[in-house]
């Protein structure tokens, strides 16, 4: 046998193999699919504003690829504390509506400007950012749900249609509020201490009506959903068993899921599909808008934001990506990109360098861009995820995980790849685990097969022409 050597990043140290049985096998004549866009974020980049002290993370999220970025809890980054929400853009619920002077697009032009400066579309949060203080000023209900719906209609018009000395940017995705059904799963609540709103559901579900049905009527074209669906299914019951009713059309139903355990997350997204067709919905979209790793939101939150910030949070990261490619999820988006934030688990706040997770969203975006998903089977291997794709040029590309949630599994695995109907002519591969950080290492491969010996919590893109 001829043996081709590439140079190739792997967690390990590569090992040439003849007569073993394959364990991941990729099957580059089948083909399953489109390659989805499951690594869109939340928020925009960090620019430099021209001071002595530069930095940017500008570039590194142009290279990301990251599709698309949410626009929620902006605000929050003071450098952009006048942003996107409602009480920011039209911060005098008295004004008139149709007067362009009631409105302040500044700091959001000036935002979603540098977005699409990347390369990155908008994905815009209709509403407000969480509160967490005491008293709450945003997340009250609207005194008035049709002026609102108004105001919104205007927003998008400055954006799309150049109204208001605006853009036309043709944002398509437009959310209607985020998690007004925070909370509502846990003993004791009360809605006036609700973070996101606090108003009674069925206010909320009076408000999404409104909004839906006038702007589905000013904007047939555009994609009108929502409600960013916090956690709470039986929620979600009521307010589709509302909107079904009383006949709202909405484009894509958005909801959130924070996990460490993959089977709980997919099993969250079952039942979402299941109550969509249950209500006659199967058409929308599902959008998982905010998703990223926790243990638990209480004891082991602290331990939750390291790993977000970790390798094991890059492995998470990849793993996530590959096992909802394969569900019904129409698009994801990391919560979140903003640095300094807890859950940005992609830059760092002080140089605004990438972290380990950002090479797990640059990685899915090579698969993104070859375009069509074809079979991939990991044989089996516990906690192992995979995903391939191809191009019509003669490119492969896999993106292969270990990920384990258990503290106690520490020895590296050695796993077999076998590629079927594929000539390699060349190779590169970049590794992330423990010691490597989307480092290129050296892999053998002989007629088409190769060994990987993966640490727990890591992952390799294996890149083939």
């Amino acid at each position: 046998m001829k043996a081709i050597k590439y140079i190739i990043a792997t967690i390990l140290c590569a090992v040439s193999i003849s007569a073993t049985t394959a364990q991941v096998v990729v099957d580059a004549n089948e083909v399953v699919g489109k390659i989805k866009v499951m690594n869109a974020v939340n928020n925009g980049p960090q620019v430099s504003p021209g001071a002595a002290q530069i930095k940017s993370n500008a570039q590194a999220y142009k290279d990301a690829g990251f599709g698309y970025a949410r626009l929620h809890d902006t605000p929050i980054e003071w450098e952009w504390g006048h942003t996107v929400d409602i009480s920011c853009i039209f911060p005098d619920f008295s004004a008139d509506e149709k007067d362009p002077k009631s409105y302040d697009f500044t700091l959001t032009d000036k935002l979603i400007k540098e977005i699409y400066a990347t390369g990155t579309k908008v994905f815009y949060r209709l509403g407000q950012s969480i509160e967490h203080w005491p008293k709450k000023y945003g997340v009250n209900p609207p005194a008035d749900f049709k002026k609102w719906a108004r105001i919104c209609e205007h927003i998008i018009r400055h954006y799309n249609e150049g109204w208001a000395n605006g853009h036309h940017y043709n944002i398509e995705y437009w959310e209607i509020w985020n998690e007004p059904d925070i909370h509502t799963d846990k003993q004791n609540f009360k809605r006036s201490n609700s973070s996101m709103w606090t108003g009674t559901e069925e206010e909320y579900f009076r408000l999404f009506e409104i909004t839906a049905n006038h702007l589905n009527k000013c904007f047939p074209h555009l994609k009108i959903g929502g409600p960013a669906l916090c956690s709470n299914l039986e929620w979600a019951d009521r307010f589709l068993a509302y909107t079904s009713k009383r006949g709202i059309e909405f484009d894509f139903f958005s909801y959130h899921r924070y996990f460490s355990k993959m089977e709980k997350a997919i099993r969250t997204t079952n039942r979402v599909k299941a109550l969509l067709d249950k209500y006659g919905y199967s058409n929308a979209e599902m959008i998982l808008n905010e998703w990223n790793y926790i243990s638990n939101w209480t004891g082991e939150f602290v331990h939750s934001i390291e790993v977000i910030k970790s390798y094991k949070g890059a492995a998470y990261t990849a793993a996530v990506m590959s096992n909802f490619q394969d569900s019904p999820v129409h698009m994801m988006m990391y919560y979140d990109a903003r640095p300094g934030t807890g859950f940005n688990g992609l830059f760092d706040l002080y140089t605004a360098k990438p972290r380990p997770a950002y090479y797990s969203l640059y990685s899915w975006t090579k698969l993104r861009r070859l375009g069509t998903q074809v079979k991939a089977e990991v044989g089996g291997l516990k906690d192992f995820y995979v995903t391939a794709a191809k191009d019509e040029n003669g490119k492969l590309a896999l993106l292969l995980t270990h990920y384990t949630d258990d503290r106690n599994v520490v020895a590296p695995i050695p796993v077999t790849i076998s590629l079927k109907n594929f000539e390699v002519k060349e190779a590169i591969s970049h590794v992330t685990d423990r010691f490597k950080m989307h480092t290129e290492t050296p892999i053998e491969i002989v007629d088409s097969k190769a060994t990987v010996v993966m640490e727990p919590n890591s992952y390799i893109l294996i890149e083939l022409r």
